[in-house]
């Protein structure tokens, strides 16, 4: 088994289809299907199932997918590990992340880090955390900037970065807005707009409503922040987001403190046991800048070092008067 064979394995694997496979490895057809069946029959069985129209691994093909990347990133690291020893960082940095952590300025990250080491290039992916660690855990990723929603798979080692609360946005209209806390039980009944079910505020948030026994049914489901902010902002419904995400329209929108057993919207960086050089100068320069600080949240005010601390509010004037929206603290 040669690692030209596993390249090749890897690229129709993941395009499913050989002849954009060998346009994107720059290769024949033939020669890519050639590679193909003497790796099938060095293994002793089928990797592929093929029709006409597109290829789809077999079980066999599933299991060899995982080591194969888990193979190619090893020696890529090894290129990687001999070139720092001379002083030169460079090869592939694959990074993962999730939408408004909040707490991680991603583009200004790796604008920093390309400057320091221009021989490294830099691919990003987004998506939702869970699915983030799966790729990690396979090869796929180097680093991923993630909310922590479970203990660490096998091999992976999440490094802390910042808490943060996780609060209840609604529009300013909507009742939950003449409050300033609520605990879940307090939400039953309203329609919740959601981000898909792999998003760290998504498996949180299911997560504290089954444990106290209660329904989360998430009528409006997105897969970006603005999407849901827009929708929370027509009055269509209320989401539970981690303080970094309310902060976006903190003049538009309510923010409502959530009581009671609430897990916390924890950030970390996740990468390998033994990352690659690239890996661990950016995880170096990740955890410089930031300082893990608890998550507070108080009665009408969220606080954290990304939103700021909310100013006190003036006295009422003594007698009844109209209850303005409040606003998210800017």
């Amino acid at each position: 088994m040669e690692l030209r064979q596993l390249e090749h394995f890897v690229a129709v694997a993941e395009e499913s289809h050989f002849t954009r496979a060998a346009e994107l490895l720059q290769i024949s057809q033939s020669g890519l299907s050639a590679s193909i069946r003497a790796l099938e029959t060095e293994l002793g069985t089928p990797l592929f199932v093929r029709s006409t129209r597109r290829v789809e691994l077999t079980e066999a093909g599933r299991v060899l997918l995982a080591e194969s990347h888990r193979t190619l990133a090893s020696v890529a690291a090894a290129h990687d590990a001999v070139a720092a020893v001379r002083g030169v960082l460079r090869g592939t940095l694959s990074v993962g992340g999730e939408q408004c952590l909040g707490v991680v300025d991603v583009p200004a990250q790796l604008a920093r880090f390309r400057s320091r080491h221009p021989g490294v290039e830099v691919r990003l992916r987004f998506g939702g955390s869970a699915r983030l660690v799966e790729l990690l855990a396979a090869g796929r990723l180097d680093v991923a900037l993630v909310a922590v929603t479970g203990p660490a798979p096998r091999g992976v080692v999440m490094t802390p970065l910042a808490a943060e609360p996780l609060v209840v946005l609604c529009h300013p209209d909507h009742e939950l807005a003449a409050t300033s806390e609520v605990v879940l039980a307090g939400l039953e009944g309203f329609t919740f707009v959601g981000f898909q079910p792999d998003w760290g505020a998504r498996v949180l948030a299911d997560r504290a409503f089954a444990a106290a026994g209660l329904p989360h049914r998430v009528e409006l489901e997105v897969n970006d922040v603005h999407t849901l902010l827009d929708l929370v902002g027509h009055n269509l419904g209320i989401a539970i987001v981690p303080a970094p995400v309310a902060a976006k329209k903190r003049h538009k929108l309510h923010v409502t403190a959530l009581r009671g057993d609430i897990p916390e919207w924890r950030v970390a960086a996740a990468a390998s046991e033994n990352p690659s050089p690239a890996a661990r100068a950016l995880l170096a320069q990740l955890t410089h800048q930031h300082e893990v600080k608890p998550a507070q949240v108080g009665p009408a005010q969220v606080r954290s070092a990304q939103i700021g601390r909310a100013e006190p509010r003036p006295a009422a004037p003594p007698g009844p008067v109209p209850r303005p929206p409040q606003p998210v603290p800017g």
